[in-house]
């Protein structure tokens, strides 16, 4: 998402299990638009790892056996509920869970980061931003774009006074919560003044809290 910055990138490849990893980019909420693998090659090729992309749309390889060999599976944005459908259709959220059992790191960026969750705030649709149903990996819901996108904050506060949604996070952008089994671990930034926040109902109310970001961490 900003390609003169790869803080939030270079934090990704530092958690892998070796120090040159093997990271696949998983375009499928763009419909694998070339245009995005190509921004993938060209941000990833100036770091210390092993790039490659997961195609879907096209001729796609023995999924376990590619999926289970990586150390960093990282998700793209685009249209999250046709990106599901897909993983669905090729039994990839299972092979996923497995990755992550097996201490693969599963990172994203919009529906890279909502896809993870019980729930996600996803402008899939034309018109409104809705709810819809995640993979479930993580508890709760979650908003991307939180300070980049006007409508983000105000829907997302809607769908929980309407319990439509699960109490759950909003992410600015430029800013990453890292998970370690379902629990918060740190947030990181790539900029000042972005951050994360715990979102919930509290006595009729929505209740923002923002989660301290760890600047001790030069990424």
């Amino acid at each position: 998402m900003e390609p003169e910055n790869l803080t939030l990138d270079r934090y990704v490849l530092a958690q892998a299990r070796r120090p040159e990893p093997t990271v696949t980019f998983v375009p499928t909420a763009s419909g694998d638009a070339d245009s995005y693998i190509v921004r993938f090659y060209t941000a990833f090729a100036g770091l210390p790892c092993r790039p490659s992309h997961l195609p879907l749309f096209r001729r796609t390889p023995d999924l376990r056996a590619y999926v289970l060999t990586q150390d960093v599976i990282y998700v793209g944005g685009g249209n999250t509920k046709s990106m599901l459908a897909v993983w669905h259709a090729w039994g990839l959220p299972a092979l996923l869970q497995e990755a992550w059992a097996s201490g693969i790191i599963l990172a994203g960026i919009s529906a890279g980061a909502i896809c993870w969750f019980e729930q996600g705030v996803t402008d899939s649709f034309a018109g409104a931003l809705r709810p819809l149903p995640c993979l479930g990996f993580l508890p709760g819901s979650c908003c991307p774009h939180y300070d980049g996108d006007a409508a983000r904050r105000p829907t997302y506060h809607q769908l929980l006074h309407t319990d439509e949604i699960a109490a759950g996070f909003a992410i600015d952008d430029g800013a990453a919560i890292h998970f370690v089994d379902t629990d918060v671990h740190r947030v990181v930034a790539s900029r000042r003044g972005a951050t994360a926040y715990r979102v919930q109902m509290r006595n009729g109310a929505v209740q923002e809290e923002p989660l301290p970001v760890d600047d001790r961490a030069a990424w």
